[in-house]
């Protein structure tokens, strides 16, 4: 097997474990443990695995100051905020929606890109916006009948859409440093720079978790969370990125909602409304314009 065919299969296998870990955030976020608990102990623990690589294999950085402002600028957007709004809207929304509207990440993206850095933007770009804002609309303002969803399930799909732009903040801004630096040492800091909003914020949370009431399947769905779709997930999309580049890699975004809603029929036993079909067309729709690049 060749290099870019491993780099296929592990950004489908990160792919899954971003999209399937709605099934366990919802498993054990909010009836066990408050989101923001659950925040802090993803991120402590990723970190603490992170460095446990660097200390087995260090690597010496030598960032300036105004790259240090900018490491805590995207520890701030990509790890605090984004993964603090994503697990809350995965705690109250469905799994099919959380999953679709994290499809928003890629065409915000290309009009953050567009702003800040000047990137090119064209009729197709602005229809997949459109498109795209269309979608998350008709999800936001449709109501998910199933038990999966809570009584909060329009601020839940609001939280992911924030969880969704923080992390699009998070990816532009990071550029520069991606193109100077491994992205393994930068992830490093910035996990570690994200430990100092998230564990103070979330560390209430994790005193009051019902710790008792976890049986194997919840520290499964933990461990899951944790290790899967954080720690082992970032290092799969990292090596594509690496061996196929960034475009190809963010182009596998899509399989993200397969994942999640084929789970969420399997596992949860969630309807897929002829709403949620529509809103997902419209989504994917404007990721495609939003990333075509018209043939010369």
């Amino acid at each position: 097997m060749n290099e870019k065919s491993k780099a296929r299969i592990a950004v489908l296998l990160g792919n899954f474990f971003f999209g399937t870990s709605v099934i366990a955030v919802k498993h054990i976020s909010p009836s066990l443990i408050a989101p923001i608990g659950l925040t802090a102990i993803r991120i402590v623990t990723t970190t603490l695995l992170f460095w446990s690589i660097y200390f087995f294999r260090p690597v010496k950085l030598s960032f300036s100051g105004k790259e240090y402002g900018l490491l805590a600028f995207c520890a701030l957007a990509g790890i605090t905020l984004n993964q603090t709004f994503t697990v809350r809207g995965m705690s109250l929304t469905s799994p099919i929606h959380a999953s679709l509207l994290i499809l928003t990440t890629p065409i915000a993206i290309t009009f953050l890109a567009a702003f800040f850095l000047k990137e090119s933007l064209n009729r197709f770009k602005i229809a997949g916006l459109l498109m795209g804002i269309s979608g998350g609309a008709l999800l936001v303002f449709s109501r998910d009948l199933s038990d999966k969803a809570s009584d909060q399930q329009t601020l839940g799909d609001l939280f992911c859409i924030f969880g969704a732009l923080s992390y699009a903040v998070y990816v532009v801004s990071i550029k520069p440093l991606v193109q100077k630096y491994p992205t393994r040492q930068i992830l490093q800091w910035v996990f570690l720079m994200g430990c100092f909003a998230s564990l103070p914020l979330g560390w209430k949370s994790i005193q009051e978790a019902d710790w008792a009431a976890f049986d194997e399947l919840s520290w499964f769905a933990l461990v899951y969370i944790v290790l899967g779709a954080t720690f082992f997930a970032y290092q799969l999309m990292n090596y594509s990125i690496h061996k196929l580049g960034a475009s190809i890699t963010g182009s596998y975004i899509y399989t993200q909602p397969f994942f999640a809603t084929l789970a969420s029929m399997i596992l949860l036993h969630e309807s897929l409304s002829m709403t949620k079909i529509i809103a997902a067309a419209f989504i994917m729709g404007g990721v495609f314009l939003a990333n075509y690049k018209k043939k010369l």
